[in-house]
């Protein structure tokens, strides 16, 4: 049987320059999905590319005198290294000046006019030359700005060919009502079908007359193709559509999934769906329009200077932390704000103290306790069957959040995996068990049920953090054909007498404080910009200085009012992932309570627990939401570990004194 097929592209960036960590968002996500896709058994096309025709190109080159194609071949080179750097695993990368592209674009645009689709005609407009975008007097307004990037617009008068966009109008309306994913989210489609398409489409101009760095217009050389019909056509040209071979068109047209920031969904869900309409050709499944990376809420640009590039990151900190992050941190599809302490924090709760400690404590008792060999299962029951049945469902899961390229969800599904296995030493207690012999099968069971688990967890995660995964197999001893998708499928496939493999910690925990001091000089940035709490706000996991403070009398203290609370709900703060939103049950009370313990606890662990709570704190708002109170919990001083300070076998109420 043959596989199915499973196309998936990024935008072909444009190459001006440096490609920062935003482009490098959109390709770490394309590449996680051809992965995940080949991973579990489809025949996967992923492609990539450069956009380099346009007046900026010719103009840049010409002010650097260089001819374009010198000027290109330099900065297409520094990303094709940076791909190989991450490990993008493309198929193809495509450069608009390569001849197969050329060529199928000159034949493309014949016969768009041979069948009366494109026209000779006048244009007059607004262009903006960064954008290659054309404009009418109303988008640019009175102050001639283009609403795209917000620069200065030329007038622009030249002779052009025009592609009947407003034939498609209609087609477009009916295409979006029957097939409500193909733009995706949901706000892009409206945002395309309110304002653009039922407003009214204009025909396309589609060549150019001021400039020459471009693809010439088949039948007539003063012109030059459009940039944006010229690079939107790379999807299928890099298939061999209108070339020598078009067995790769054949084999994976129409693409499942067309990935691009949300700045120019525009013009892959209005201009693209409507060339291909016209080329009598299926349209993609899906164009998927993810947001912005901001750096302190204001998207990242040169003019900005609020730049954060990919490879020194890398060189310090590896491809998977940056990976993991850029996929964990922010919900895809919407706009996410990046600071250097979110990235370093997601790397200490994460990875060090979730995965990290997770294999170190495992690796350790089962060389403690069983001289390096896994032991086979003899116990079941409680928390064994507990710990079994999490791991047994986690793959569906992960399996319904790609396909929804939510890859948040995904990694959140495997770290409840994870979390639940370090709470599952914490309940079965083997430093215990291995101090009575007559528990030397319950411990058996707890050192087995803990590499299968981690096994499970990191054959999940092997698509996306392929590096990191390659070090937990090989510590595990894990044989070749465990480590496949089918295989996380079922709980209890290591072989007894397996022998592990103990090697370096898998990601040292980093002094926070020491490391912004290192990417402040990375980046060149004076200082940290951090979207924190307004300074006005009383932060609850601030520390106090633990010296110095003064002496307090028995009358000062007894102004604390100390209460034990049950937890009736927990869940984590939209805005903050720092911070977990409780609901606290003070007897005949329900107190509303901001904590930042998120990295600590999994909130479903949390509820039913009896806490300490300081009930006369003055209440304040945390990132928008009213905290009435202060959870009490010690940690050390490197905030490496946090305990909450429990009151069990007390009813919910009782002054603590």
């Amino acid at each position: 049987m043959s596989k199915k097929t499973f196309y998936v592209t990024t935008p072909i960036y444009y190459p001006s320059g440096r490609l920062h960590i935003g482009h490098t968002y959109t390709t770490v996500a394309a590449d996680a999905i051809a992965r995940y896709k080949r991973f579990t058994g489809h025949d996967v096309r992923f492609l990539t590319g450069t956009d380099e025709h346009g007046e900026k190109i010719q103009k840049t080159a010409n002010e650097k005198g260089m001819a374009p194609i010198d000027y290109l071949d330099d900065i297409v080179g520094d990303i094709k290294k940076l791909w190989q750097t991450m490990e993008i695993s493309y198929d193809d990368f495509i450069r608009t000046t390569e001849k197969r592209h050329e060529k199928a674009v000159q034949n493309i645009f014949q016969k768009l006019y041979d069948q009366g689709d494109i026209y000779l005609g006048e244009y007059e407009g607004w262009y903006c030359v960064p954008c290659e975008s054309l404009w009418t007097d109303t988008q640019v307004g009175d102050d001639h700005k283009c609403p795209d990037c917000k620069r200065d617009v030329q007038k622009k008068k030249e002779s052009s060919y025009f592609f009947k966009l407003s034939k498609y109008q209609q087609r477009l309306v009916d295409y979006y009502n029957a097939n409500p994913d193909f733009c995706f989210p949901e706000s892009r489609k409206n945002e395309m079908l309110n304002n653009f398409i039922n407003a009214g489409l204009e025909d396309l101009s589609v060549s150019r007359t001021t400039f020459d760095w471009g693809i010439k217009v088949p039948f007539d050389e003063k012109h030059v193709i459009y940039v944006w019909i010229d690079a939107l056509c790379n999807y299928i040209t890099a298939l061999g559509y209108e070339g020598e071979d078009s067995s790769l068109m054949d084999r994976y047209w129409p693409s499942n999934v067309q990935i691009v920031g949300k700045e120019i969904v525009r013009f892959h869900t209005i201009i693209w769906p409507a060339l291909l309409m016209a080329l009598d050709l299926p349209l993609p499944e899906k164009v998927y329009g993810h947001g912005w990376i901001l750096f302190s809420e204001d998207k990242m640009s040169k003019s900005k200077g609020n730049i954060v590039y990919p490879e020194p990151i890398i060189e310090r900190y590896g491809i998977d932390s940056l990976k993991y992050f850029l996929l964990r941190e922010f919900t895809f599809g919407q706009d996410g704000n990046y600071t250097n302490r979110n990235f370093l924090t997601r790397i200490n709760s994460d990875l060090a103290n979730d995965l990290g400690n997770l294999l170190s404590r495992t690796i350790s008792m089962i060389e403690k306790y069983n001289d390096c060999i896994i032991p086979s299962p003899k116990a079941s029951g409680g928390f064994h069957d507990e710990l079994k049945s999490i791991a047994e469902s986690m793959p569906a899961k992960v399996d319904s959040a790609m396909d929804r390229l939510q890859f948040n969800e995904a990694l959140e599904e495997v770290w409840k995996l994870i979390r639940r296995s370090n709470k599952y030493v914490d309940e079965t207690m083997p430093w215990a068990l291995a101090k009575d012999e007559s528990k030397k099968d319950e411990l058996d069971t707890v050192l087995y049920n803990l590499a299968e688990s981690l096994r499970i967890a990191t054959v999940m995660i092997s698509p996306i953090l392929h590096i990191t995964a390659d070090k937990i197999f090989n510590q595990l001893g894990v044989s070749e054909d465990i480590k496949a998708y089918e295989s996380s499928k079922a709980f209890g496939l290591i072989k007894e007498g397996t022998k592990i493999n103990k090697g370096e910690i898998l990601f040292p925990r980093l002094d926070i404080d020491k490391e912004l001091g290192v990417m402040e000089e990375m980046f060149g940035k004076k200082k940290e910009e951090v979207n924190e709490l307004p300074k006005e706000e009383v932060k609850e996991e601030t520390k106090e200085e633990k010296k110095g403070k003064e002496e307090i009398t028995i009358d000062d203290f007894a102004k604390v009012e100390l209460k034990v609370g049950k937890v009736l709900e927990a869940e984590k703060h939209p805005k903050a992932d720092k911070l977990l939103v409780f609901k606290i049950k003070l007897k005949d009370e329900v107190r509303q309570i901001v904590s930042g313990i998120a990295k600590f606890y999994d909130p479903a662990e949390l509820i039913g627990r009896n806490v300490v709570v300081v009930t006369n704190l003055k209440p304040v708002k945390l990132r928008g939401i009213e905290s009435q109170g202060m959870i009490l919990s010690a940690a050390t001083e490197d905030d490496s570990k946090l305990v909450l300070i429990s009151a069990q076998d007390i009813e919910d109420g009782v002054e603590v004194r």
